[in-house]
């Protein structure tokens, strides 16, 4: 396990074979999968967040401390995303490189939280071109600590922007199949703006931008009125939230007499179980555009 010595504003790994990798901790997966992807044979990856796994509630564990600890450097996504550690991360701060990764996005590119003006929407990942933005950071976040490395995680980097560019286009292709007026999102919380602001999708959310606020009997009503009103006919469920926002929704819109499917499971704040193909970004965002296209088409 590589050490890092911080002396002033030397943060550059040191290690005692040139072989050894540079021990990466994450938050998210969405992050972990980039940072395989850019790192590739020179990290050792770790993500404290797994599949079903809800980051705006997450409190660490004291296995995470160690995970933490443990790391040569830390990325996590920032903009509150993971609310109850941002004490921690102030903390390690102190001690190795850690990096949020969304606070390298210019804020007028941010969306701002409907609810709150003085809070920034943390989905970025959700717009492509944002989340390539967010991912420059780990790349220099990696040369700075490894710098004998840094031609190959500048081609990793390329080569994975690349995939990311193609799946942009995947997206653009698959999402104009939708008609004009099919063009609502509803699901459980907000985690969608971002993506439904670059697909030209409304989006609508029983819960604010953070599964820790609250939602009521009004809301749900208001949801159910919109439902009726507009004759939509599915909504999402999210792999790492509760069904019972959302059935209360189908539940109201069934007694209005407005029948009201599951358009099908997509991933917002975690992705899918590793070794799958929805265990990482590309794939994940792939499911969720075509769940997407095939409910509302």
């Amino acid at each position: 396990m590589g050490s890092v010595i911080i002396a002033g504003c030397n943060t550059e790994k040191t290690t005692e074979s040139n072989n050894e990798k540079v021990v990466v901790t994450t938050t998210i997966s969405q992050i972990a999968d980039a940072v395989e992807n850019i790192g590739g044979e020179h990290v050792e990856v770790q993500s404290l967040m797994g599949p079903g796994i809800d980051p705006h509630l997450y409190k660490a564990k004291q296995s995470d401390i160690g995970k933490l600890q443990a790391a040569d450097i830390i990325f996590y996504n920032g903009l509150h995303l993971e609310g109850k550690m941002l004490e921690i991360f102030e903390k390690m701060d102190a001690e190795k490189p850690t990096y949020a990764i969304a606070d390298s996005i210019p804020k007028q590119q941010l969306r701002k939280d409907a609810a709150d003006e003085t809070a920034m929407d943390p989905h970025v990942w959700f717009d492509i071109d944002l989340w390539k933005t967010a991912l420059v950071q780990v790349t220099e976040g990696l040369i700075e600590i490894d710098p004998n490395n840094k031609e190959a995680y500048e081609k990793n980097a390329e080569q994975y922007f690349t995939k990311l560019d193609e799946l942009k286009e995947y997206a653009e292709a698959e999402m104009a199949k939708i008609p004009e007026r099919q063009k609502v999102l509803v699901t459980a919380h907000d985690a969608f703006n971002y993506f439904g602001a670059k697909y030209h999708l409304e989006v609508m959310g029983l819960q604010g931008l953070s599964t820790d606020s609250e939602y009521g009997l009004r809301d749900v009503q208001n949801l159910v009125d919109t439902l009726v009103d507009r004759n939509i006919k599915a909504v999402f469920v999210e792999s790492s939230i509760s069904e019972k926002s959302i059935n209360a929704v189908i539940e109201g819109a069934k007694d209005k007499n407005h029948q009201v499917e599951i358009g099908g499971e997509l991933y917002s704040d975690a992705m899918g179980e590793e070794g799958t193909e929805e265990g990482t970004y590309i794939g994940m965002y792939k499911h969720n555009v075509d769940t997407i296209v095939e409910a509302l088409k």
